[in-house]
């Protein structure tokens, strides 16, 4: 095991800075650099943030292909990507003595990336008849060493087990380059454009109406319909990455830096605020969210949202939709029984919205790894709707976009099997000169489609002042 102490800094960007512009760079970000509801660092916002480059080996899907590069060498494989991320990350042992570390570090290396919504296709049957992203439906790295910041015990960790050659040899330089000086920054951001929609409020409505008529033919009980602000941007995606997590902090915000081709990366900025899936040795816990209200600058409106989220009984039955179908999504990889809603409706309170959460957990079965209970789960019931698979169909026929990334999962699995993921909402993804990113809410029977549209903006807020604080025209 190779460790290496860095001085620690609340600000785990300042450290990540040194290696932001490199391909494979990702920063999975706890949301420590402000807590709007004190003004300080820390509280509910995180415990740990994990930094990572240069990875060992990498995993690439589009569509029915996946590009494994390892040692210099690539190949092209349509097997499941699960089971080909499931089989590369067999080959690295953790030796028993992980469990010494275990208590100070979450992850010392292992898997960390994406898991694009589209992935979703490779397990359903789904129409397949709109344009592909640009983006990849997977990209996860390999990484053998990675820099772990504990905000409680204020920590800076740089650490590896030591399984690829080079990590060992570059070792003393690696350490440096995190005590280097910070250069500044050469190029701020840009948005060039209006942000636009690919829904109208009317076009909104007309496809609200449309899920209601399945709804009421009882296809589904539940559809969460999202739409898509686009906007034209340039210079650098980290310096808008920095702004969102400095004036909307969330627990499970991610940065990555990935290469889209041999001459062009494409960036992924995430503020999510929900976890999916967290297994930590036997232990599952996924976290859904349902039930939103917009913050209010007053305190007492601010007081007064919060208190209707808590005892609506809509967004309750809501909620207690999208458990029962987790509650069955980890059941196919836990132990029969395990499965329980340790906490339901909870309020959470962000920088732009109040959220009911719930907790549900459970324990993985023996002979199930966090990968299997990963596909199992995949994507996250709480941003399709209820059956899933239906959801899934409905919300393909209807928005006129795929959402690639978002809802999909952003997050870790480590060589000892333990995983942590988010739910990838709140997410822009910036690619070819181009910022996406969505908004969506689900809809039930008694959904009223003036309050649904207004709820994308309030989840949208966030991002659109990003974009008002950038914008050139």
């Amino acid at each position: 095991m190779l460790k290496h102490e860095l001085p620690y800094h609340h600000d785990s960007a300042r450290l990540f800075e040194r290696v932001a512009q490199q391909p494979w760079a990702m920063f999975l970000d706890s949301g420590q650099l402000l807590n709007p509801a004190t003004n300080k660092p820390g509280s509910q916002y995180g415990h740990f943030d994990i930094l990572v480059a240069e990875p060992i080996a990498t995993l690439v899907t589009r569509g029915e292909m996946t590009i494994i590069t390892q040692n210099g060498e690539e190949r092209t494989s349509a097997e499941d990507p699960f089971l080909l991320l499931k089989n590369l990350m067999e080959k690295y042992q953790v030796p028993k003595t992980h469990e010494e570390i275990k208590p100070k570090v979450p992850f010392a290396g292992g898997a960390v990336g994406y898991f694009a919504y589209d992935l979703g296709r490779r397990l359903e049957k789904l129409a397949d008849a709109k344009s592909p992203e640009a983006t990849p439906d997977m990209a996860i790295g390999i990484f053998d060493w990675a820099l772990v910041v504990d905000h409680r015990k204020k920590t800076s960790t740089l650490i590896s087990h030591g399984f690829s050659e080079a990590t060992k040899q570059k070792w003393h330089a690696l350490s440096a380059l995190f005590h280097a000086p910070l250069r500044a920054p050469e190029n701020s951001f840009q948005v060039n454009s209006k942000v636009e929609s690919n829904f109208t409020e009317i076009t909104y409505g007309q496809a609200f109406a449309k899920v209601q008529r399945y709804i009421a033919a009882g296809d589904c009980y539940q559809v969460n319909l999202a739409q898509r602000f686009s906007a034209d941007v340039s210079s650098d995606s980290w310096a808008a990455y920095k702004k969102l997590r400095e004036i909307s902090p969330a627990p499970f915000m991610a940065y990555m830096n990935l290469p889209l081709n041999a001459h062009e990366n494409f960036q992924v900025l995430c503020n999510s605020p929900e976890r999916f899936i967290q297994t930590v040795g036997d232990h599952v816990e996924t976290r859904p969210i349902k039930g939103t209200r917009p913050r209010a600058a007053e305190v007492k409106q601010d007081l007064a949202n919060a208190e209707a989220l808590k005892i609506s009984v809509k967004d309750r039955a809501e909620n207690l939709m999208i458990v029962d179908l987790l509650r069955n999504d980890i059941g196919k990889n836990c132990e029969t029984g395990s499965v329980k809603a340790k906490k339901l409706f909870q309020l959470q309170s962000f920088a732009n919205v109040h959220h009911l959460v719930s907790i549900v957990t459970g324990k993985l079965k023996q002979g199930a790894t966090a990968i299997d209970l990963l596909k199992g789960c995949f994507p996250g019931g709480s941003i399709t709707g209820a059956p899933k698979v239906r959801a899934m169909q409905i919300i393909d026929e209807i928005e006129p976009h795929k959402r690639g990334i978002y809802c999909g999962a952003i997050g870790y699995i480590g060589f000892d099997g333990d995983m942590d993921t988010n739910i990838a909402i709140r997410t822009a993804v910036i690619c070819k000169k181009q910022l996406n990113f969505y908004a969506g809410g689900g809809i039930v029977a008694d959904s009223d489609v003036v309050k649904e549209y207004a709820e994308t903006l309030d989840k949208a807020s966030s991002m659109m002042t990003i974009m008002k604080h950038f914008m050139r025209l």
